[in-house]
């Protein structure tokens, strides 16, 4: 397990819920998929992106994996979770349906040139993160990107 692109890794992250319809519907406003093949009425398979999934699952059944107790998610923070866009309006767009089907604001944009980002708290209280991140950034790294972007504003006209 030490190569991280070892092929056909898939990552799954089980939260719990306390209204799986509900929930359901929230994230389906943000525009994301549902696997049928592994949706019940306990769990909900949530397409995040290709090998990555967010497990709905009932308060209930999280319970049945979970060794220790509960925590509430208004209160306590476990885990934050952030989920990339292709562009910094969708990013914009996305945190306002997320207000708009009953989340609420975390925090405001965070602007950092090569990256932007919104957060907000989903229907139960977990913090979600939606960002665009500059594609020459994620492939060159932000010191090396912020460096080339530094050395073209020097250069001369």
């Amino acid at each position: 397990m030490t190569n991280p692109e070892h092929p056909g890794r898939m990552l799954f992250v089980n939260i719990p819920v306390a209204d799986l319809e509900r929930s359901k519907a929230f994230f389906a406003e943000l525009g994301f998929g549902f696997n049928p093949k592994f949706t019940d009425e306990s769990s909900a398979c949530m397409l995040v992106g290709e090998g990555a999934f967010v497990m709905l699952l009932s308060r209930e059944k999280f319970a049945e994996f979970a060794k220790l107790p509960l925590a509430d998610p208004t209160t306590h923070t476990l885990a934050l979770y952030c989920f990339s866009v292709s562009s910094r309006d969708e990013v914009d767009t996305v945190s306002a349906a997320a207000l708009a089907a009953g989340g609420s604001e975390a925090d405001g944009a965070e602007d950092y040139g090569f990256m932007y980002s919104r957060s907000f708290y989903d229907l139960d209280g977990h913090g979600w993160q939606v960002m665009w991140m500059d594609p020459a950034a994620v492939e060159q790294g932000p010191e090396e990107f912020a460096a080339s972007a530094q050395d073209t504003a020097d250069a001369p006209a």
